[in-house]
């Protein structure tokens, strides 16, 4: 096949994988039926039979019925380029903002969820930089690491959902937001070095913002209340709250108000224990330096 005398190769559901819809994700089932649909609608409307539509858009036939019918999760390049050859003035463009979080896994969908409406968020991590401060190469470099490897896609895939978390430092007004890292993790040059310095000055970068509380446990520290695992604590407009930590309550999400005081106590007591904001920073400053 050809187009002005240069050979085209048609990219195919082979071509694209880990873009299948999550079948439990309810929402995000509905979204992509209701993109298909459109998408079908507009294609008959103007008499383009799916083959023609395939050439015109650069994909397989096999992978238009695919979207068509609510089975594959289109990239937005795809909605751009189908956009533009039936006509839909931006239409079928815009459907990519609902689209792109039907990428993300439900479960990241709803922290997310959780923590753009929070108006204060405490985490305290034990094994690794929080998902919230991490760079996209210090996020690729450790969903990479996981065994058994994930798909190359599905590792884009989960660092789009890591980083569109991120965007609650853009939030007006912005929440509290206090974090606590083990220097041993802060240590550790997960990706390379380069990787590794770029991550600490994101750390630097974020710790100065008026709204975060950034602190650094230091290893000697003999013993704490968090060994057992990360603990988060999100805070709502409404005085409600959830919490969830890996040791305690078996990582699962709790609301009741005496569960929450005893992970408040537990933060609270770790934080007594952490270097100072100003302390943790320069300590970032000073193992910046060392790399």
């Amino acid at each position: 096949m050809s187009v002005d005398g240069e050979a085209v190769r048609l990219r195919t559901e082979a071509d694209e994988p880990g873009w299948e819809v999550d079948p439990d994700d309810e929402w995000g089932v509905a979204v992509l039926a209701t993109v298909g649909r459109q998408l079908r609608l507009r294609r008959e409307s103007v008499g383009m039979r799916a083959a023609d539509f395939a050439v015109a858009v650069g994909y397989g036939e096999d992978l238009v019925y695919k979207v068509e019918g609510g089975k594959r999760i289109p990239r937005q390049e795809y909605l751009d380029k189908a956009d533009e050859v039936l006509g839909a003035g931006g239409l079928i463009a815009a459907a990519w903002e609902d689209v792109k979080k039907v990428r993300y896994p439900k479960k990241v969908r709803e922290l997310g969820k959780l923590e753009g409406k929070a108006v204060e968020i405490a985490l305290y991590e034990c094994h690794i930089i929080p998902g919230l401060l991490q760079t996209p190469e210090h996020a690729r470099s450790v969903i990479g690491a996981a065994q058994p490897p994930y798909s190359p896609d599905d590792v884009e895939r989960m660092v789009a959902a890591r980083l569109a978390r991120q965007s609650v430092f853009e939030r007006s007004p912005a929440p509290a937001l206090s974090f606590v890292l083990e220097e041993g993790v802060l240590r550790r040059p997960i990706g390379g070095r380069m990787v590794w310095r770029q991550q600490l000055e994101r750390l630097l970068e974020v710790g100065r913002l008026h709204n975060v509380v950034l602190q650094v446990m230091p290893m000697d520290c003999d013993t704490h209340s968090g060994l057992d695992g990360r603990i988060e604590l999100l805070k709502f407009p409404d005085g409600t709250a959830v919490g969830r930590s890996d040791g305690a309550f078996n990582g699962r999400p709790i609301h009741e108000l005496k569960h929450l005081r005893i992970l408040e106590l537990r933060y609270g007591t770790i934080r007594a224990q952490a270097l100072s904001p100003r302390e943790s920073l320069a300590f970032v400053e000073q193992l910046l330096g060392e790399t």
